[in-house]
């Protein structure tokens, strides 16, 4: 599904994001990538729907070789690709139901279809009812599962999760994991990247650790959790 073949980034003032990099994730897999603060798990994931551009090797996403993708397609394969960050992006000006109406709105989907998909990945994160809310009125564990549905209502085979529970208590993080292991389990592949590696061990799933820009370990899921 996601297969990165000696993968490097590097950004201006010659520092390292990924080095050498190889890597590949299995359709409907939930990995969670870990590591410390510049360890390039961002990077990786960014890499995936071409908000950044390799410097070498070669990134294939479902059979597509993303470096050699053409200007034009690069939104096609956004489409594709569900992403949310640590930081929500809301539009605080809009609505919850506009907020994750929007990637819809991009796609020319008639407001009739658009408004059952939100509706139904409003739902899915426990939040039907404040599709009229504004995104400074929810907590923040609320605008996180806004930002959830926003990147699910395409219907995405590819969910990306960058520290999607750093400013959430233990409880409303172990919440927020449960949620994406919801989508796996309809066969959704979902790539988190965590810095809390104890939370990502409780879910038993594919752990791959980054060290420097580098992979420094692949734990297997474990059976039976």
């Amino acid at each position: 599904m996601i297969h990165f073949e000696r993968v490097s980034k590097r950004y201006r003032g010659g520092r390292s994001g990924l080095h050498g990099l190889s890597l590949l994730i299995g359709e409907g897999e939930l990995v969670f990538i870990t590591g410390h603060s510049g360890a390039g798990k961002s990077t990786l994931l960014r890499l995936i729907p071409r908000l950044e551009r390799l410097s070498g090797g070669r990134l294939m996403v479902a059979g597509v070789d993303i470096a050699q993708l053409p200007k034009r397609r690069v939104p096609l394969l956004r489409q594709r690709i569900g992403v949310t960050f640590q930081d929500h992006r809301l539009l605080r000006d809009r609505t919850v139901l506009d907020n994750v109406a929007l990637p819809l709105v991009i796609s020319g989907v008639p407001y009739r279809e658009r408004l059952r998909r939100v509706r139904a990945a409003l739902d899915k994160v426990g939040l039907l009812d404040k599709e009229r809310a504004y995104p400074p009125t929810l907590s923040g564990g609320e605008q996180q599962r806004v930002g959830i549905a926003r990147a699910v209502v395409n219907r995405p085979p590819v969910l990306l999760a960058d520290e999607p529970t750093g400013n959430l208590d233990p409880q409303l993080s172990a919440e927020i994991m449960q949620l994406f292991a919801s989508f796996q389990e309809v066969g959704t592949t979902v790539l988190i990247a965590t810095h809390d590696h104890r939370l990502a061990a409780t879910f038993g799933r594919r752990m791959v650790e980054l060290r420097h820009g580098e992979l420094a370990a692949d734990y297997p899921a474990q059976e039976g959790i």
